[in-house]
């Protein structure tokens, strides 16, 4: 393996095509595609400016390092990559990428990070302005994760995630086979038009959760008062640990809750609409 130490580079592909490399304490300026095409990597309290560093990249480790704003859209269509304890300031981050490990990695700026992305882990990370977050991407596993930030998870599939604080309005839309434990969920119209989402022990804030969902179950959640005009045109099988403020037209299965403020069934009501609702 080459190692290369203490050096600065700039400009257009400095380090193109490169294979079985270490950095150490490099610097990347201004310019485009420093490590574009390149294939086992490794790179260690580096610093980042210029724009698309790690394009097209296989098998490649960032450890300690700084991606600064101007290193916007630094990972995409690359594969096999591991980033521990790494702060990433630029924006548009790993996309259509393959098997990803973000440990103790920090992300203020997730704007439209993760899409399309599949076989993704994330330990001890956190992300705010994540807009848009994890689009289309699948089979995630995420434990111990802070999260701010609207319209997250939309159309995900086999996603599992434990220990962690989401903020963020329509987070799970359209998603399939998503399981949920120990976790805060905060924001409107969680999971709206979700298929086998399943929230295990976990605390939900927001108006009008959970509706028009397919095969919804919950396992000991709680809902804040906010939590109002529930479950509409859902199948679902859920039991409450807490008082929920009003339910509106499920569709079948069963909710089992301490109190129930208002359940609201009209004409609306989408057959078979044979929803049992308990209060125990």
């Amino acid at each position: 393996m080459t190692i290369i130490k203490d050096k600065e580079y700039e400009g257009e592909r400095p380090l193109f095509a490169s294979h079985n490399l270490q950095l150490e304490n490099v610097t990347i300026h201004a310019g485009e595609s420093a490590l574009k095409e390149c294939k086992d990597i490794t790179a260690i309290n580096c610093r980042f400016e210029g724009k698309y560093p790690f394009w097209h990249v296989d098998d490649f480790r960032i450890e300690k390092c700084i991606f600064t704003p101007g290193a916007r859209a630094a990972l995409w269509y690359s594969k096999n990559l591991v980033m521990k304890d790494t702060q990433v300031d630029a924006p548009k981050m790993f996309r259509e990428m393959e098997n990803i490990l973000l440990q103790g990695v920090t992300i203020p700026d997730a704007q439209e990070t993760l899409w399309h992305c599949c076989g993704v882990k994330l330990r001890d990370v956190i992300v705010k302005n994540a807009d848009y977050l994890f689009m289309h991407s699948a089979d995630i596993d995420i434990d111990r994760y802070k999260q701010e930030g609207n319209y997250s998870f939309q159309y995900c599939k086999n996603v599992v995630i434990r220990n962690a604080y989401i903020a963020s309005k329509d987070a799970f839309w359209n998603t399939e086979n998503v399981t949920v434990y120990d976790s805060e969920l905060h924001g409107e119209y969680l999971g709206w038009h979700s298929k086998n989402l399943r929230l295990v022990n976990c605390h939900i804030s927001g108006t009008q959760p959970l509706c028009y969902c397919k095969n919804l179950t919950m396992e000991n959640c709680t809902f804040d008062a906010d939590c109002d005009l529930a479950f509409e045109e859902s199948t679902l099988h859920a039991t409450l640990n807490s008082p929920i403020t009003s339910i509106k037209n499920p569709t079948s299965g069963f909710i089992k809750a301490p109190v129930i403020g208002e359940i609201i069934i009209d004409e609306n009501i989408k057959a078979p609409a044979d929803c049992k609702i308990e209060i125990r």
